[in-house]
């Protein structure tokens, strides 16, 4: 059995369809998990009397530990497997996620803040099981399907967290404990969901990688290292520029959406004066984009690559982070609720749509480091949230970080098209989208 060419929706009959529609399970829940603290921070904020430094750490914290798993968890794929290296990941996760519904203190509340921004590696595990499941001619769109229906997660967050906390207090819980019982959900589910993945998903179309290589048959290119996994993969992934031009490209595109994550829902109860539920709906709305928008981002590319080549996916993504960048400078100088949702539903669609495109090109850069090269894009994302947590923290004025932000994102754009593939590149990829499904 070999790479898919097709994507069958409805079906989950081959082990291709079944790791798409798990992985964006287990995205989606990790990311629901990631970023369930963020919509109830207004409460959070009022009950450790946290000042606006104190809640930019918090906001640092929860993406900063994510760019060192990110690092590591790409080449452990290679090594181990996503199947292992994902429910792993669900079950260690866990333990931070339902470990802060108990935090007593700032301190105590950051420390699981941090240690929860792990699960956030699991964006990597997404895109490596569906890149060594899928052939080049519906990748992309695999990639960013997968993807973005698990970046939902974090729109689904922000509209339910508040509402399930004042559902859990019409029960009788204490005001004190309603945030605390609501943040329980995501960890309980994120043990439930390592079950179903370990049972029914297998590393990739032949099977998994401990028996294929118990039985002598030599693993793919980019299916568990043809240059050794681990340490061998992230030098290889390190060694191209191609990953890191596409590393600043996906800091300033989903670094700007983890950001966005972080402070919409407080930023429109204190700019806009809007209650906890409403703003926990208009912040939602950005992340529901991801439903459509960032497989959107990796359709187009999949469709332009067909057509003209590979370099068009890289002038896709360039025009896609200059509509970003001008969406942010517009979004940050609304002047009303309602222009500011507007502004900020059209700078995401080009947000999202980056997100797709950026890991439309992933699985062409390296084949065979192909780990590496996920876990040091994926970490670029993290490591632009970070420097957008830094830059708030110093300029101490939410509505001139965006700005800054947008003028960033903008020239940052000047990065995708830096990315340039070679015609030996161009050459291998027909004959990998030749590759047919076994019935």
């Amino acid at each position: 059995m070999s790479k898919a060419n097709r994507i069958e929706l409805f079906s989950l009959r081959t082990p291709q369809m079944r790791a798409f529609h798990l992985t964006w399970m287990a995205f989606f829940i990790c990311f629901f998990a990631w970023f369930a603290c963020a919509p109830l921070m207004p409460v959070i904020k009022g009950e450790f009397n946290l000042n606006a430094g104190q809640i930019a750490n918090i906001n640092i914290a929860a993406v900063a530990v994510t760019i060192l798993v990110r690092l590591i968890i790409g080449p452990m794929c290679d090594r181990f497997g996503p199947r292992k290296t994902y429910t792993g990941l669900l079950l260690a996760g866990a333990v931070p996620v339902i470990g802060v519904a108990f935090a007593q203190s700032y301190e105590s509340f950051l420390f699981f803040r941090l240690l929860i921004g792990a699960v956030g590696a699991s964006f990597v595990i997404t895109q490596y099981h569906t890149s060594v499941m899928f052939a080049p001619n519906v990748v992309g769109t695999a990639n960013a399907a997968a993807a973005g229906w698990g970046n939902a997660g974090g729109g689904v967050a922000q509209g339910l967290m508040p509402l399930l906390m004042a559902a859990l207090i019409m029960l009788g819980v204490s005001h004190g404990w309603g945030w605390r019982a609501a943040l329980l959900v995501p960890g309980v589910l994120m043990l439930i969901m390592a079950a179903v993945y370990w049972r029914f998903t297998q590393d990739c179309p032949e099977g998994d990688f401990d028996q294929l290589r118990a039985a002598g048959i030599a693993i793919e290119s980019g299916k568990g290292g043809a240059k050794g996994g681990g340490w061998a993969s992230f030098k290889a992934a390190a060694a191209n520029y191609r990953v890191w031009m596409l590393f600043v490209t996906y800091g300033a595109c989903f670094g700007v959406e983890i950001f966005i994550h972080n402070i919409a829902a407080i930023y429109y109860v204190d700019h806009f004066k809007l209650s906890l539920e409403s703003a926990g709906i208009a912040a939602a709305s950005f992340g529901l984009l991801a439903l459509f928008a960032r497989a959107l981002g990796g359709f187009i590319s999949d469709k332009l690559a067909l057509a003209g080549g590979l370099n068009r996916r890289a002038s896709l993504l360039f025009v896609l982070m200059l509509g970003e960048g001008l969406g942010l400078l517009w979004f940050a100088h609304a002047g009303s609720v309602t222009a500011a949702v507007i502004a900020m539903l059209c700078f995401g669609l080009f947000t999202h749509m980056a997100c797709g495109a950026t890991y439309a090109l992933v699985p062409f850069i390296d084949r065979k480091a192909l780990g590496g090269v996920a876990g040091i894009i994926g970490a670029g994302g993290n490591v632009g949230a970070v420097l957008a947590g830094f830059l708030m923290k110093g300029l101490g004025n939410t509505q001139q970080t965006l700005s800054a932000l947008g003028v960033l994102v903008t020239i940052s754009a000047l990065c995708a098209v830096a990315v340039r593939f070679t015609a030996s590149d161009k050459n291998d990829e027909p004959a990998l989208v030749d590759h047919k499904v076994a019935a």
